[in-house]
């Protein structure tokens, strides 16, 4: 929004202030839960809360020894080297598939384009809870149940969504004369997708694989349902750790999730403006 121009009314001007008031106590809502466990993981004693040496901001009150014991426990070790395994299959999955949905859902000639779209994104409407039942039987009967690849699928489809949404995103300020140039010049379909479309599509693709690893390193019920002790992963171990002996442990994981978390949606917001630029260049 502009400065508040010189010649503003009173009504205005309230208006103007409240509207920032309002924004910052939503954003101090929402942001609250997540910062305060980023000094909690520092907490020199096995509490939840923040010690009388922590208020004081006695040095003492502070120590690094919960990053330690995620680092030197098996048992987070373990569950740590699991998403580092499943999350990257499973972005590498969903990117190859939204992206060719996203593309061929792009072409007008597609009959029932707005039905299928439905269906292929609906992992994101649908609770996710019924998801991972409904996967838990299916998976059942064909042998998927408990397996390395039944949670790499079941991780690809919650990802396929956004993968198809930011792609389609990207697609929509895409200039189809250039693929048609290059298949007037003799590229064959293959060449025209890697050399011409690919390049200017790839922040969205790029965005959507990001928003994938995301879903999949952060995600916790589908894997409770269709995974087993050897695919235990980093939220699942999380959930264990409130469950049954309220590890302060947890901090410490939460606060360098949250750090990722920064950082990929960071490169996703710079991943979208250059997006923006290319289509600021495109002759459309």
């Amino acid at each position: 929004m502009s400065a508040l121009p010189p010649y503003a009314t009173t009504g205005q001007r309230v208006w103007y202030y409240s509207f920032r008031v309002i924004c910052g106590l939503i954003f101090f809502f929402l942001i609250a839960p997540i910062v305060v466990i980023i000094p909690l993981s520092f907490n020199a004693q096995d509490f939840f809360t923040f010690t009388p040496e922590m208020l004081r901001l006695d040095p003492e009150g502070f120590s690094l020894k919960h990053y330690r014991d995620f680092f030197g426990n098996d048992s987070w070790q373990s569950a740590m080297w699991n998403s580092l395994k499943i999350a990257p299959m499973a972005t590498l999955v969903s990117v190859t598939f939204g992206t060719l949905a996203a593309i061929g859902l792009s072409q007008p000639h597609v009959p029932f384009r707005r039905a299928i779209m439905a269906i292929l994104i609906s992992p994101m409407i649908v609770p996710l809870i019924i998801s991972a039942a409904g996967m838990y039987f299916f998976y059942s009967r064909i042998g998927l149940q408990g397996t390395y690849l039944g949670v790499v699928l079941a991780h690809a489809a919650l990802g396929i969504p956004f993968v198809i949404i930011t792609v389609t995103a990207t697609l929509v300020g895409f200039d189809r004369s250039l693929t048609r140039a290059a298949a007037n010049m003799g590229a064959d379909p293959v060449t025209t997708f890697f050399r011409i479309q690919m390049p200017l599509i790839l922040p969205g693709v790029i965005s959507g694989g990001l928003f994938a690893f995301i879903t999949s390193f952060d995600e916790v019920v589908v894997v409770l349902f269709v995974g087993s002790a050897g695919q235990k992963t980093l939220p699942w171990q999380m959930f264990i750790g409130l469950r049954e002996q309220i590890s302060p442990t947890i901090l410490a994981v939460a606060t360098i999730l949250v750090a990722i978390s920064i950082v990929l949606l960071a490169t996703v917001e710079m991943l979208r403006r250059r997006s923006e630029r290319l289509r600021g260049m495109s002759p459309s």
